[in-house]
């Protein structure tokens, strides 16, 4: 397929989906920045200051509505982000101030009064203006954990037990001696609880050497492996580096027709392949099946007791061959309290995989290229709305971490920076010049614009090539 070809077929699947991908990027953008500045408007209100507008996007006003207090709601006509305008700021970033007020019908500006200095942001102490900054961030996580409770608590949290029902042949797994059955206690001493922690350490980790603790046979055995380094392309053409260990979390039984291999000795029918498997029941053998980039190879050593009918041909289980008595995620209605730890747990874990990943992008251990635009949300976007409304709200709360936790970076522009002036006022004891502070906004906006500017073309080229 040529370039031009491809470049045809994934327009024509953006435009045969144009309002699921861009409908579900837009929900998802709209409410996570309508909650992030709630935050900031929200503790505003609490210190006493004058919120004057509340925009859910940027550049011209679509449609709003003024409240009583006097702050102007507005959707604005670029749905990319959005801010909150406290009284005494010159602009919606809160970069610059203003001493004064212009009087209406003239263009004199007249200093602030005594009662519009108490509700003015600049004019605020710094631990309170520090506080309607932290908001904004503080509250995306705070969403986050809420949804996340919400769905363990009236849904069900993926539960995947950590066990190993198969090993793939040649990769680190195999390599480590790793074995059908083990089950994963720990890894670098930190306690495994489910298959999905063993998933996310390997895959950011990449080529990191770690030690598993498992349990065979009854007895504890440490085994140190080094994932081997892969990279994966998605259906848009995105590609994503991720540490690949090869143990198969347990998951759907297999058809013994798909078998092409037991043993590397090439089978004619599903009776031979029975026949083989049979006489192997209780003990390890390799299998063969085709995969997505050739031959597949596993070790398995599929239980009697899990078997007993793939031979009975009156039987559902007929021909298919059980690997392990756990089947692949299932979800667990959690109580209350089990379900509040276990979203602080994931937000924690989400925070902490997001901060090594673009940490090994910015030491080059982890291509630059993983940094993703505005294109890729929206694909990620449309793929969860179709996959269905679960799988949306679960993106919802992932991007949600993401936004405060990028807002947190210590860049001009970003709720950090701002943050990062504070705390060197409170130091000080007064605010850094004007002078200072307006080069570094500028430096920060250089930036920002700069790394939207590569995520977005990065997307592009990932797009074309």
């Amino acid at each position: 397929m040529n370039m031009s070809n491809s470049i045809f077929d994934w327009l024509n699947l953006i435009a045969g989906n144009v309002w699921l991908y861009g409908g579900a990027f837009f929900l998802v953008l709209g409410i996570l920045v309508f909650v992030h500045e709630w935050g900031h408007y929200y503790v505003a209100k609490l210190c006493g200051v004058k919120v004057e507008s509340f925009s859910v996007g940027f550049g011209k006003e679509l449609f709003g509505f003024t409240d009583k207090a006097g702050t102007r709601w507005k959707f604005s006509l670029v749905p990319l982000g959005g801010y909150v305008k406290m009284f005494g700021d010159v602009d919606p970033a809160s970069a610059k101030s203003t001493d004064g007020v212009a009087e209406e019908d003239s263009e004199e500006i007249r200093p602030f009064t005594e009662e519009e200095k108490g509700v003015a942001f600049f004019s605020q102490p710094v631990l309170k203006r520090a506080a309607i900054v932290f908001a904004g961030p503080a509250i995306n996580f705070i969403f986050a954990i809420l949804i996340m409770f919400l769905l363990y608590t009236f849904y069900g949290k993926p539960i995947t037990p950590p066990l190993s029902t198969s090993v793939i042949v040649d990769s680190a797994a195999y390599e480590a001696g790793f074995e059908p059955h083990d089950k994963i206690l720990e890894i670098d001493g930190k306690e495994v609880l489910h298959f999905e922690d063993i998933r996310r350490a390997v895959a950011v980790g990449l080529d990191k050497t770690r030690v598993f603790t498992v349990l065979r046979n009854g007895e504890e055995v440490e085994l140190s492996a080094t994932p081997k380094v892969e990279t994966i392309e998605d259906r848009f053409g995105f590609k994503h580096t991720k540490g690949f260990l090869g143990i198969i979390s347990p998951g759907n039984a297999i058809d013994i027709s798909k078998i092409t291999k037991i043993d590397d000795e090439a089978v004619q029918d599903v009776e031979e392949t029975r026949a083989m498997i049979v006489e192997r029941l209780g003990q390890p053998f390799t299998i063969s099946m085709p995969g997505a980039d050739g031959e597949d190879r596993l070790l398995i050593n599929p239980l009697p007791s899990l078997n007993k009918n793939i031979d009975n041909g009156d039987s559902q289980e007929f021909n298919v061959l059980v690997l392990e008595s756990s089947r692949e995620e299932t979800f667990l209605k959690l109580p209350m309290g089990q379900a509040f730890t276990a979203s602080l747990v994931e937000t924690k874990n989400i925070t902490v995989s997001t901060m090594e990943a673009l940490g090994q992008i910015f030491v080059g251990s982890r291509s630059a290229t993983e940094l993703g635009g505005i294109i890729r949300i929206g694909a990620i976007a449309g793929d969860m709305a179709k996959s269905g409304f679960i799988a949306l709200v679960a993106f919802t709360a992932l991007l949600s971490i993401n936004l405060g936790l990028i807002n947190l970076f210590p860049i001009p522009m970003l709720d950090g920076g701002h943050l990062v002036f504070y705390a060197v006022e409170s130091i000080k004891g007064s605010p850094l010049s004007e002078t200072v502070q307006e080069y570094a906004f500028r430096v920060g906006l250089v930036i920002l614009v700069g790394v939207m500017l590569f995520a977005n073309l990065n997307d592009i080229v990932q797009l074309i090539r």
